[in-house]
């Protein structure tokens, strides 16, 4: 299966993807919400990636590959993963007659694990780690014959979610500054992929949690390194910068922002009041990168990116607990 992870990664590319993608999906909601532009004085509009029917823009890429591996007689995919790109797997693969195995660390979400395993997946808990349990794929794929579905390191995927970015730019051609999450790093390798094809002057920028911040030290470094890995936030929490996306994404972010804990929980509930949207950590991460990033961004057109809503239910809690649910944001 070589030629396919060494497919090539481009804007034709993923111009090709939307026919899969939109034979499963429909485009997502892009709004403008008047709230926030006030408080960032910008023209703030949120992509809604969380309303797809996994809860994650992941399923983008999931698609786009299955819709590959079928042409290829794949009878069946593994992965590993901490719950969105798992479920992306195991839906896609469902949707196209495959098999799917998803290995998850130990003590991961539970409510994603539940949804992974609605959609029809095998789940395994191994490891304490997104690390720690991919060590483990590697030799079940040999043994069971199954496709390794890598979470980073998979053109397919990157091509698909850049579908997202022909949605945003086709609805707002004068979009100035898109702001998306980074973990393995799919969304900012297709974000480059498309926007910077279409408009080199449109600035990207990526945000990660301080308690898993081994791609914002690769970025910063310039080449790949190894953090600890201990953020709440699944939804990119990797402790390791991926070969791949770095290669995309090493040069061509307008800047990095990194959140604590506590501001990843804050970003959670300023949705919840500003946009009545339920999100997880990574979701929700964006808009508190854009009120970091306020000066930068005053005046332009921004779209912050709602990549998934799976949180569970003790994130939602924790989060809906802070003042920022009940009063919005302050200074």
């Amino acid at each position: 299966m070589d030629d396919i992870q060494q497919y090539p990664i481009s804007i034709s590319e993923v111009i090709k993807a939307r026919q899969a993608v939109y034979q499963k999906l429909k485009p997502t909601p892009l709004i403008k919400y008047n709230g926030l532009s006030e408080i960032m004085g910008a023209q703030v509009y949120v992509k809604h990636e969380n309303h797809h029917p996994t809860g994650s823009f992941k399923i983008r890429g999931g698609v786009n590959l299955m819709s590959h591996l079928k042409t290829k007689g794949v009878e069946g995919v593994i992965t590993f993963s901490t719950g969105n790109h798992g479920i992306s797997i195991a839906t896609a693969a469902a949707w196209s007659g495959l098999k799917s195995v998803v290995v998850v660390p130990e003590n991961n979400n539970p409510s994603k694990n539940r949804i992974i395993k609605e959609a029809g997946a095998e789940l395994i808990e191994a490891g304490k780690t997104f690390e720690e349990a991919s060590k483990l794929v590697t030799t079940l794929c040999k043994s069971r014959d199954l496709y390794y579905a890598h979470p980073a390191d998979e053109p397919h995927l990157i091509n698909g979610v850049g579908t997202e970015f022909l949605e945003i730019v086709e609805e707002l051609p004068d979009v100035d500054a898109v702001i998306v999450p980074l973990g393995a790093g799919s969304e900012a390798s297709a974000a480059i992929t498309t926007l910077k094809s279409i408009n080199p002057g449109i600035e990207i920028y990526a945000v990660q949690a301080v308690h898993s911040q081994a791609a914002y030290l690769s970025w910063k470094k310039g080449e790949i390194m190894k953090a600890s890995n201990t953020t709440f936030a699944g939804g990119f929490a990797t402790g390791v910068a991926y070969e791949l996306p770095f290669s995309i994404y090493q040069k061509n972010l307008t800047d990095f922002i990194v959140l604590s804990e506590k501001e990843i929980y804050q970003g959670i509930a300023l949705a919840g009041f500003y946009t009545h949207n339920l999100v997880e950590g990574a979701g929700g991460s964006t808009l508190m990168a854009a009120l970091k990033l306020k000066e930068e961004l005053k005046g332009k057109n921004v779209v912050i990116q709602f990549s998934g809503c799976n949180a569970s239910p003790e994130e939602l809690i924790h989060a809906y607990q802070d003042p920022f649910f009940k009063n919005g944001y302050s200074d």
